[in-house]
């Protein structure tokens, strides 16, 4: 995978490329309604403002669902932050259930794990996926290494076996369901048509200004822009660790847990 400053260039250079494409088409647009009403019909024809009012409308809809559903989905990335620090927390405390000569152990693993869940992250954001994924096997097996030490020490102790168990499996199980939200996007086939809907959009304003003797090129470069922005924050939203739109700040809730572990 790129990394980081690579994807948020590359991703500036594609909205640019898509600004322009937006440019394009309204103008090949207009020079097709000038040839059109050229010969003194300056009166756009009957049904060009429905078909205008259906394309917008249904770019509006699809804009309105996806940008919805990219909010949520950064929300609730934000919610398994909170929730995975919560989880470390509580399976912290109820170490104390186990027999004294078991606890330095599983301390100080849970301490390393919550080194590692740390670090999975801060390289996620710094370098990309692929860095991350060494990070993240680790904290995978250090899973299995602080399950079989809560196992060997709850055995034959019914208090850590009611309330660290469970505590353990919920850490764990927030884990995976955090790797699954960073792959957690839109079919690419959604951009795709967002896209080209956008374009036709653009042929059929740029069709209608073809009436009017003079370009509204100030019209044609603030319609580009607004799409191309807009666009542009949805992508933010879906990847908050790759672009401007960020959720590194909720990292710090692990890094206060770690920090209460001593």
């Amino acid at each position: 995978m790129l990394r980081p400053v690579t994807s948020v260039a590359l991703t500036l250079v594609g909205l640019i490329a898509f600004f322009v494409a937006l440019i394009v088409c309204m103008e090949a647009g207009r020079r097709a309604g000038r040839k059109a009403f050229g010969e003194g019909n300056r009166t756009p024809p009957a049904g060009l403002g429905t078909v205008e009012t259906v394309a917008f409308g249904l770019l509006g809809l699809l804009l309105a669902f996806t940008f919805s559903g990219a909010a949520a989905r950064l929300d609730a990335r934000r919610t398994q932050i909170v929730d995975e620090a919560n989880a470390i927390g509580t399976a912290w405390l109820r170490i104390d259930t186990v027999p004294p000569s078991a606890q330095p152990k599983l301390r100080d693993g849970l301490r390393k794990y919550a080194d590692s869940r740390i670090a999975v992250y801060r390289t996620f954001s710094q370098e990309g996926l692929d860095a991350a994924r060494g990070e993240y096997a680790r904290s995978t097996g250090l899973q299995n290494e602080i399950w079989a030490d809560a196992v060997a020490a709850s055995r034959d102790v019914l208090p850590a076996t009611i309330v660290l168990l469970p505590a353990l499996n919920s850490m764990f199980d927030i884990a995976a369901t955090r790797l699954a939200a960073t792959q957690m996007h839109p079919p690419a086939i959604v951009y795709v048509v967002l896209a080209l809907i956008s374009l036709v959009c653009g042929l059929l304003v740029g069709y209608e200004m073809g009436a009017s003797p003079v370009a509204s090129r100030a019209h044609m470069i603030a319609l580009a822009l607004i799409l191309a922005f807009t666009l542009y924050v949805i992508l933010d939203f879906e990847y908050p660790r790759l672009g401007f739109i960020r959720i590194d700040n909720f990292d710090q809730l692990l890094v206060q847990v770690r920090a209460s572990m001593g």
